[in-house]
């Protein structure tokens, strides 16, 4: 399910192909109509003609770091508390880890993500973080967000959300309160100015 298939080469054929979003990030607009996804900011992780798939990375969960789910695994840690956050991925599968990391850490189950980053579902990196071996930036999610074939560009065609690159210090380095709004900010959007019907800018 995380092979990201949406990698593609840039000949002739595909020129007429749809756009894929792999590797992008979605921001909802306001107005989506799904209180979910209010403030949505989503890694792509795939996204292709079988559907798409994609990680929340701006909505932490109340009381949940990342020290307290290697306690509950028990995986020791050293004297880090490893106080970061806990995303909400998305509503599928909500007990389900992933973790969203820079490409410099690659385990046997890691999935490369569009040449931008890499997933990992495993507990060999949260090891691996846990003793300080793990990759330079990191996010961990529980659960992802999943779209069925022509979903999403449908959402698309009705303003529910905005497609834009954006930079891995947005996903890394930035506070999540505030992620939604740089987004906007690094496409050249003031997020204060978008209408709220309808969900257009």
């Amino acid at each position: 399910m995380l092979d990201p298939k949406a990698v593609r080469g840039h000949d002739g054929a595909m020129d007429k192909a749809p756009p894929w979003f792999t590797g992008q990030l979605l921001l909802a607009l306001p107005g989506i109509g799904d209180p979910r996804f209010e403030h949505a900011v989503v890694a792509m992780i795939s996204h292709d003609e079988e559907g798409a798939m994609g990680i929340g990375i701006a909505d932490p969960i109340r009381g949940m770091t990342v020290g307290a789910v290697l306690d509950q695994l028990d995986i020791a840690h050293d004297e880090d508390p490893l106080d970061q956050p806990v995303f909400l991925g998305g509503p599928v599968e909500p007990s389900r880890g992933f973790v969203l990391h820079s490409r410099d850490w690659g385990g046997k189950d890691a999935v490369q993500v569009s040449g931008r980053w890499m997933v990992s579902s495993s507990h060999d990196i949260l090891r691996a973080i846990a003793e300080g071996r793990g990759p330079s930036h990191w996010l961990v999610a529980l659960g992802y967000a999943g779209w069925s074939p022509g979903q999403l560009e449908g959402e698309l065609v009705h303003h529910g959300w905005h497609v834009t690159p954006g930079s891995d210090a947005l996903l890394f380095d930035t506070p999540p309160a505030e992620r939604w709004q740089a987004a906007f900010a690094e496409a050249g959007v003031d997020a204060r100015l978008l209408a709220t019907e309808g969900g257009e800018a």
